[in-house]
C-alpha cells in the first residue's frame, strides 16, 4: 500500500466520526429535536391513518351499490337477509360471488348511505388537515435547527481564524480557507434543510405504513416486501460508489476556486506576462476535475428515484394482482385492498426519499470533513486571559518604555533549515533600528517574532524586562503600531480606516484625525476626494494611487499612538518626492518612540540610532551610518552600489 493511501476501513471510520460530529450539532438543538420528532410522528400517523379511514368509504359505497344491483338483478324485497342472498347465489351456481358479498355489510334495497360516506370523507379530509399542520410544525423546527447549526459553525469559524498561527495561512491557500469557509457550510447547510425533516418523516411513514399493511393482511404485507432486499442491496452499492466522488467534488471546488482566487488577485501580473492562455488552462483542468467528479456523483444519485418508482410499480402489481384475488375469493375487502395498494406505494416512497438523502448525506459528510479539518488545525498556544497586562508589571517604573531585546533568539521555519541561531539585539527606549540585508535574509521574521506571530525556538525576547511570551498576544500587539508593504484597507469609508487602530471612541476626534492626516500628508489628497474623509473605499479602489493607500496606513499607525513602531518598507510605494515628506511625519512619530525599519532604501535610514545588517538570519555589523562606512564592510558595500556616482545629497 502506497505511503499516503487510506484503506477503506480509516475512510469508513473518519466517516462515522465526521457523521457523529455532525449529529452532535444536531443535539446541541436537544429540545428543538424532541419538539421536530414528536411532532413527525404525530403527522406520520395521521397521514398513514387516513387510507385505512378512506377504505371505510369505500365499503360504505360499494355496499350501497350492491344493495340495489341484488334488488334489481335478483328481484329481492328490500331488508332481505344477507345469508339468504348468498345461499341463492352458491345454488346457482355463483359461489366466488357469494363468497365474495359474505364480507360486505350489504342491506338489500337500502342503497348508499351519503351521510355515513360524507361523514368518513370529513373525517378523512380532517385527518389530512392535522397531518398538514404537524408536518408544518415539523418543517419550521427543522429550519431553526439548521440554522442555528450552522450559525454555530460559522461563529467557530470565525473564532478559529483568530486562534490559528500566521504559519497555517502561510502554509494553506486563501482560495482553499475561503472554500472550506463558504462554500462547505452552505452545502452542509442546504444538505440538513432537505433531508433533516424528511429524514425522520420517511423512517416513521416507513414503520407506520408497514404496520398498518400487516393489520390489513400479513400475507399481502410478506409478498409485498419481496423487492425491498434488492432495492436495498442496489441503493448500498450506488451510496458506496458515489461517497469518494462526492470527496472529490469538493476538493475540486476548493481547487478552482483557490486558482480563481489567485489569479484574480494577480491579474495585472498575469496579462503583464501574456500568461492568461496558461490561467486558462490551468483552470479547465481543475474545471475538468470538478466536472467528472460532479457528473459522476450527481449520475449516479439520479438513479435513485426511478429505481425505486420501478420497485414501486412491481410491488403494486403484485398487490393488485394477488389482492384482486383475495378480494374475489372473500378474504379481503374492495376498501382494504384499495387502502393496501395505498400503502404499498407510501413503502417505496419513503425508501426512495431516503435513498436520494443518502446521496446529500455523503456531499453533507464531505464537506463536513473539510469543515472539521480546518476547526481541528492545530492552533496558537492558549493563553489566560487574567495574565497581568505589560502596562501593570511596569507601572512602578514609570510605564512602558518601549525597551525592546532579543536574548539568544533561536528560530527556524522547519528543522531542515536553521535561519536564526543565535541573534541579540538591544533596542533602547526611544532609538530607531533600522534592520537591512539582503531578500531572504530574515529581516521580516524579527518583526514577525517581535509581534509573536511565530514562536521562537530558544531564548528569550524582553520588552521592558519582560519576556514576551509571558504576556497574552493581544496584549503585546497593543503596544506595537504596523505599516507594510502591501496596503490593506477594508471597505468603509476613509475616516474609519484611519481611526481602525484607535480602539478608545473618546480619541476618534476630528481634531486628532486632521492632525494626523496633516503630519502625513494624508489631508492633502483626500480633500480633493468628493466626500473627503466620508468616501467609501476598499483596497481595490481606483481613485487612490497605490502611494497614496500607503499614506493612509501610515496615517492609521500614527493615529493608534503606539510606544513601538514598525515600519516594514513602508515608503516603498511612494514617489522620492513623497518620501522625503513622509520621512519628516515619521521623524515626528518616532519622537519618543522605539521603532523598527526595514529598508532596502538605505537613504531612509541613514539617522537611525543603530543600523543591524542582517544576512542568513544573523548580525553581520551593527552601528550607525557613519560608523559602518567606515567599517567598509557589507553596508558600505551596499550603500556604495546604490548610490555609485550620486552624491549623498541627491
Amino acid at each position: 500500500m502506497a505511503r499516503n493511501s487510506v484503506s477503506p476501513v480509516a475512510k469508513k471510520g473518519q466517516r462515522s466520526r465526521t457523521l457523529g460530529r455532525l449529529i452532535g450539532y444536531l443535539f446541541h438543538e436537544s429540545w428543538r429535536m424532541a419538539v421536530m420528532i414528536l411532532a413527525g410522528i404525530v403527522g406520520v400517523a395521521l397521514i398513514v391513518l387516513a387510507p385505512k379511514v378512506l377504505a371505510r368509504g369505500t365499503d360504505v359505497l360499494f355496499s350501497g351499490i350492491l344493495g340495489s344491483m341484488l334488488k334489481n338483478t335478483m328481484h329481492l324485497p328490500d331488508g332481505t337477509p344477507m345469508s339468504t342472498v348468498v345461499d341463492m347465489l352458491k345454488q346457482n351456481g355463483q359461489g366466488n360471488l357469494a363468497t365474495m358479498l359474505s364480507s360486505y355489510n350489504v342491506e338489500v334495497g337500502k342503497g348508499v348511505d351519503w351521510n355515513a360516506f360524507l361523514q368518513i370523507i370529513l373525517i378523512t379530509v380532517g385527518i389530512y388537515v392535522l397531518g398538514i399542520i404537524f408536518r408544518f410544525i415539523q418543517n419550521f423546527t427543522m429550519a431553526r435547527i439548521t440554522t442555528n447549526v450552522v450559525y454555530r459553525m460559522r461563529n467557530e469559524i470565525a473564532e478559529k481564524i483568530d486562534r490559528l498561527p500566521l504559519s497555517y495561512f502561510d502554509r494553506v491557500p486563501r482560495g482553499e480557507v475561503m472554500s472550506r469557509t463558504t462554500n462547505d457550510v452552505d452545502n452542509v447547510q442546504q444538505s440538513l434543510q432537505q433531508m433533516l425533516s424528511e429524514f425522520f418523516f420517511s423512517i416513521f411513514q416507513f414503520i407506520a405504513t408497514v404496520i398498518m399493511m400487516l393489520t390489513i393482511s400479513p400475507m399481502l404485507t410478506l409478498i409485498a416486501m419481496i423487492v425491498i432486499p434488492v432495492l436495498l442491496l442496489v441503493i448500498s452499492g450506488i451510496l458506496k460508489l458515489t461517497q469518494p466522488q462526492f470527496v472529490k467534488q469538493w476538493d475540486s471546488t476548493g481547487k478552482v476556486n483557490s486558482h480563481v482566487e489567485e489569479m484574480f488577485s494577480g491579474h495585472m501580473v498575469v496579462r503583464a506576462y501574456g500568461q492568461e492562455s496558461r490561467a486558462e488552462e490551468d483552470f479547465d483542468e481543475y474545471n475538468k476535475d470538478l466536472y467528472k467528479s460532479s457528473f459522476f456523483a450527481s449520475f449516479m444519485s439520479s438513479l435513485m428515484n426511478p429505481l425505486t418508482s420501478f420497485a414501486g410499480n412491481v410491488s403494486f402489481i403484485i398487490v393488485a394482482v394477488y389482492g384482486g384475488l383475495r378480494v374475489i375469493n372473500g378474504q379481503l375487502t374492495l376498501g382494504d385492498l384499495q387502502a393496501f395498494t395505498q400503502y404499498s406505494r407510501q413503502t417505496t416512497q419513503p425508501l426512495g426519499q431516503l435513498a436520494s438523502m443518502g446521496s446529500m448525506l455523503q456531499s453533507a459528510i464531505a464537506s463536513s470533513q473539510r469543515i472539521f479539518e480546518f476547526l481541528d488545525a492545530e492552533e496558537e498556544q492558549q493563553e489566560d486571559p487574567l495574565t497581568p497586562t505589560l502596562a501593570s508589571r511596569v507601572a512602578k517604573s514609570g510605564g512602558v518604555q518601549g525597551h525592546v531585546e532579543f536574548d539568544h533568539v533561536a528560530f527556524s521555519y522547519n528543522d531542515k533549515n536553521p535561519l536564526i541561531q543565535d541573534l541579540s539585539i538591544d533596542a533602547k527606549p526611544g532609538e530607531t533600528i533600522a534592520i537591512v540585508g539582503p531578500t531572504g535574509a530574515g529581516k521580516t521574521t524579527l518583526v514577525n517574532l517581535l509581534m509573536r506571530f511565530y514562536e521562537i525556538n530558544s531564548g528569550s525576547i524582553r520588552l521592558d524586562g519582560v519576556k514576551t511570551n509571558e504576556l497574552t498576544r493581544q496584549d503585546l500587539r497593543s503596544h506595537f503600531g504596523m505599516v507594510l508593504q502591501d496596503t490593506w484597507l477594508f471597505e468603509g469609508t476613509i475616516r474609519d480606516n484611519l481611526f481602525y487602530g484607535v480602539h478608545d471612541k473618546s480619541l476618534r476626534t476630528e481634531d486628532r484625525l486632521l492632525e494626523a492626516a496633516r503630519a502625513t500628508h494624508v489631508d492633502e489628497f483626500v480633500r480633493r476626494l468628493p466626500n473627503g474623509y466620508d468616501t467609501i473605499m476598499s483596497d481595490d479602489s481606483s481613485e487612490l494611487s497605490q502611494g497614496e493607500k500607503q499614506l493612509l496606513t501610515i496615517c492609521r499607525a500614527y493615529l493608534s499612538d503606539p510606544d513601538i513602531l514598525i515600519l516594514d518598507e513602508a515608503t516603498s510605494s511612494v514617489d522620492t518626492r513623497t518620501e522625503m515628506k513622509v520621512q519628516t511625519a515619521m521623524n515626528t512619530l518616532r519622537t519618543g518612540r522605539t521603532a523598527f525599519v526595514i529598508a532596502h532604501r538605505l537613504s531612509t535610514i541613514r539617522d537611525a540610532d543603530k543600523i543591524l545588517v542582517v544576512n542568513k538570519g544573523n548580525i553581520v555589523e551593527q552601528g550607525n551610518h557613519d560608523e559602518l562606512l567606515a567599517q567598509n564592510g557589507v553596508y558600505a558595500n551596499m550603500y556604495n552600489s546604490q548610490f555609485a556616482g550620486k552624491s549623498e545629497d541627491n
